[in-house]
Formats: structure tokens, C-alpha cells, sequence
């Protein structure tokens, strides 16, 4: 354990974020994603937890991209879904509290080719459906 570090961003979450460089992209998995029928770099279990507490504890310490127009990613659910899922709006508030940014929403066979080319998958225990999200890493500019 470190001080500062939630104890939520186990060492191997804390390492994979380190690890990505500016572009990388990350996607929070939900419990009903496929995300050991990836071929990614890294796949990371964080069961029993679900993803608006992961993102509370990883977005004080993650830069999301400024260099593109949307660095978070969601699912777009099917038309006959018929709302946007509730997990939604606890995730922009918990980025919005971080950092301004735009979303980007994928049709759900798009959002699956998307993830092909995830840097990590860290698959959680989250219930929502269409609750998944890619989220861009950004850059940590030095201080003047």
C-alpha cells in the first residue's frame, strides 16, 4: 500500500498506467464484456468492484488526452435500450471533478473493434450494461 494511492488501484493497475504513454488507450470493462477474447498487451481482474470506483480512485492520477477532441469513449447502447444508462452521468461527474472533456460514443460492433487496439482491459464486476470506457492518456506537462 502507498499513501495517497486508493488501495482500489491494485500494484498491477498502478504499474499499467505508468507503463501507457501519451495516446494509450485503457478500457474499463463491465462483467458482461468479453475481455479475456482480446489479444491485448494486458488484461487486469479488479472483481467485486465496480467501475465508478475505479475511476475515483485512478482519475486523480490519470491525464486524459487534450490533444484529441474526445479521450473518453462509451458504448452507445441499441436503439430498443431506450435510454442512456444510469452508470453514465456517475461517470462524468466523477471525470468532471478531474478534467473538461468531450465523450465519444461508439456503436456497440465499433466500440468491440475498438478495443482491439486497448493498451490494457481492466475487467470489473460492474452490472450495468453498456457500461464500458475507454479512456485516452493524455500528457503530464512540467511545471512552470
Amino acid at each position: 500500500m502507498l499513501k495517497g494511492i486508493d488501495p482500489v488501484v491494485s500494484p498491477e493497475l498502478l504499474k499499467t498506467l505508468c507503463e501507457m504513454g501519451h495516446g494509450s488507450e485503457i478500457l474499463f470493462a463491465d462483467g458482461n464484456f468479453p475481455s479475456h477474447d482480446y489479444n491485448v498487451k494486458k488484461i487486469i481482474r479488479l472483481d467485486g468492484i465496480d467501475i465508478p470506483t475505479v475511476l475515483k480512485a485512478i482519475m486523480p492520477l490519470f491525464p486524459l488526452d487534450t490533444f484529441v477532441e474526445s479521450p473518453v469513449v462509451l458504448m452507445q447502447p441499441n436503439a430498443d435500450f431506450g435510454r442512456e444508462p444510469d452508470v453514465w452521468a456517475k461517470y462524468k461527474d466523477i471525470i468532471s471533478k478531474h478534467q473538461k472533456v468531450n465523450y465519444e460514443y461508439l456503436e456497440r460492433f465499433a466500440y468491440y473493434d475498438r478495443c482491439k487496439n486497448v493498451y490494457a482491459i481492466v475487467a470489473t464486476s460492474e452490472l450495468e450494461i453498456y457500461a464500458n470506457i475507454i479512456l485516452k492518456k493524455g500528457v503530464i506537462f512540467p511545471n512552470k
